[in-house]
């Protein structure tokens, strides 16, 4: 089923870096990260009900509707804002699932500030970054709009400064389960911490690293095969738990050259950084 328009686009992000810098005592990770956005996006259609259902119109395998970010954020800001209206939701899913990009988390970004503007309800993004939270770590920055240092468990976000760059991005054929990676006994958990403006400084290299890395690409062969190959391009990273992969470039030109001697089997795309997230106005 096809809802009419408007499209609400719900952006990729990669990890620039991501480090563990300590656990709580409610076994939630603290990390730093850099995160941006990139214009490889899921799109979502909205059409309002008068009768406060919310209903997902898409069938996404493996993903049944009272699973989905989605659905929890619309009910969510009804539940929160009051309100007697409902919607039918279209997900044009394209990001892959399982694979870091953070797919799921803008999807329901984006429909937590699409609703608050269809449904009249006027939260505003600072209190739409709160609800955000109640969903998933990676929730908030959508909502926040723009490219972010990241601290805390997700949740604490300064805007970062990144040059005009183009990504390859290579999707390996496996889902990486978040929960995983972060229970595995060998992660490591102790980095020390360091300052946004050693990021900017040194542009990610480095000391700046992915710490889950090792643990994914030991468990799922597939990636390491993927980060093989980006090392004899130059060299890649791992974006938040995988499966995805990523090399930056000054230009789409260098971008698209790696991506052309991809060898067979392989797949991946070229993705331009984007400063603002497309719903940031």
């Amino acid at each position: 089923m096809k809802l009419p328009g408007p499209d609400y686009p719900a952006p990729a992000k990669l990890n620039l870096f991501l480090h563990v810098v300590g656990r709580r005592p409610d076994g939630y990770h603290l990390l730093q990260s850099a995160f941006t956005l990139i214009d490889a996006a899921d799109t979502l259609r909205f059409r309002l009900r008068e009768d406060g259902v919310i209903h997902r119109v898409s069938e996404l395998e493996g993903v049944p509707p009272e699973a989905d970010l989605v659905v929890r954020a619309a009910r969510l800001l009804r539940q929160e804002t009051g309100t007697r209206l409902g919607a039918d939701i279209e997900i044009d899913k394209r990001l892959p699932m399982g694979g870091g990009l953070g797919g799921g988390s803008s999807d329901a970004a984006t429909t937590l500030v699409a609703l608050d503007r269809l449904w009249g309800t006027g939260l505003g993004r600072p209190a739409l970054q709160a609800l955000g939270a109640r969903l998933g770590a990676d929730v908030p920055f959508f909502v926040f709009g723009r490219n972010a240092w990241v601290e805390g468990i997700g949740e604490r976000l300064s805007p970062l400064e990144l040059p005009p760059s183009w990504y390859l991005v290579l999707v390996p054929p496996v889902s990486v389960p978040t929960a995983a990676v972060f229970g595995a006994p060998e992660l490591t958990r102790d980095t020390e911490p360091l300052k946004m403006a050693d990021f900017s400084a040194h542009g990610g290299s480095g000391v700046f690293k992915n710490d889950l890395e090792p643990v994914v690409a030991l468990r799922y062969p597939p990636v390491r095969e993927h980060l093989d190959w980006l090392s004899t391009q130059g060299g890649g990273r791992l974006t938040g738990s995988g499966a995805c992969v990523f090399a930056r470039y000054s230009d789409r030109e260098s971008a698209e050259a790696v991506h052309g001697r991809l060898p067979a089997g392989m797949k991946g795309f070229v993705a331009r950084g984007l400063e603002k997230h497309p719903l940031a106005r």
